[in-house]
């Protein structure tokens, strides 16, 4: 699952480690995330979101979603 969190994490002026801290996770998390390496689980993706304060749907992009606006 392809996200935008880096694009609206650097809106917001937040670094990652900023957001992680807010979001109870570290860094390298955040990191892993951004970088397509790790799915958060649902809990963080909402809190992720929340503190964005971008909805869901906005933050992360489903492989269908994608396909579909090819």
């Amino acid at each position: 699952m392809e996200n935008r969190i880096k694009e609206y994490r650097e809106k917001s002026s937040f670094s990652q480690g900023k957001l992680a801290e807010l979001c109870n996770v570290s860094r390298q998390t955040i990191n892993a995330i951004e970088n397509n390496k790790y799915d958060p689980s649902l809990q963080l993706a909402f809190d992720i979101a929340r503190t964005l304060g971008v909805a869901m749907e906005d933050l992360f992009i489903s492989e269908n979603r994608r396909e579909r606006n090819e």
